[in-house]
């Protein structure tokens, strides 16, 4: 009796000592860091983004011209709210995002520069799926909506500009997200406040706060 209890003792004692067996491919998470099937990203983690390296977040006036605003810093900060396995639809609260009016030019006709540039009507509600798709949308009954501040010989002017939503893509390459051509119609604003804006950037790396970088699966 004796033998068989220091058995079953030893036998638990080693099983403690094992490492816990890594997550299958089937309990693995939309977003995680380490890359694919890594370490899941938790409910409540804040994910963070600038601009990628050698980057623009453009609000040009049409699809494809170059007339408008440019700036080379803006950042984004975003709540994950929901992280179910893949492949399926992680969810976050966008709760903000900055554009550095220092780092804004513009080759508008008649503007001296750009004073600021704020978002409005935060927090939005953003959604990355497994097959990389990203959609940002305002609360109801409300618009995703950018301010612009313009400084020109007369003072300054300030434009307003509204979307419905917007719609990325995440990239795990670059380990970040892309926006292009998202249009925003002008709400208010004198005549120098061109009637659509169009909005592109590339934010990269997404990294949680211990700056690991995000993996979509």
């Amino acid at each position: 009796m004796r033998t068989r209890t220091l058995l079953a003792l030893t036998a638990s004692v080693a099983a403690l000592a094992l490492p816990a067996a890594p997550a299958s491919a089937a309990d693995t998470p939309v977003l995680t860091t380490g890359g694919a099937g890594g370490t899941p990203v938790a409910v409540g983690d804040v994910l963070t983004a600038n601009l990628a390296a050698g980057t623009s977040a453009t609000f040009y006036s049409s699809a494809t011209g170059t007339s408008g605003i440019s700036c080379t810093s803006s950042r984004f900060s975003a709540t994950v709210t929901g992280n179910p396995t893949a492949p399926g639809t992680a969810t976050e609260s966008l709760t903000a995002q900055t554009f550095d009016a220092a780092s804004c030019t513009t080759n508008v006709t008649g503007v001296l520069g750009v004073s600021g540039i704020t978002v409005d009507n935060l927090p939005y509600a953003a959604a990355v799926s497994s097959d990389g798709t990203v959609t940002v949308t305002p609360a109801a009954g409300s618009t995703v909506q950018s301010t612009v501040r313009l400084r020109t010989l007369l003072g300054t002017v300030t434009c307003v500009y509204r979307a419905a939503g917007l719609a990325g893509t995440a990239d795990n390459a670059a380990g970040g997200i892309s926006f292009a051509n998202q249009q925003f119609t002008k709400a208010s604003g004198s005549s120098l406040c061109f009637n659509n804006a169009y909005f592109t950037a590339k934010y990269a790396p997404v990294t949680d706060a211990t700056g690991a970088v995000v993996h979509v699966n």
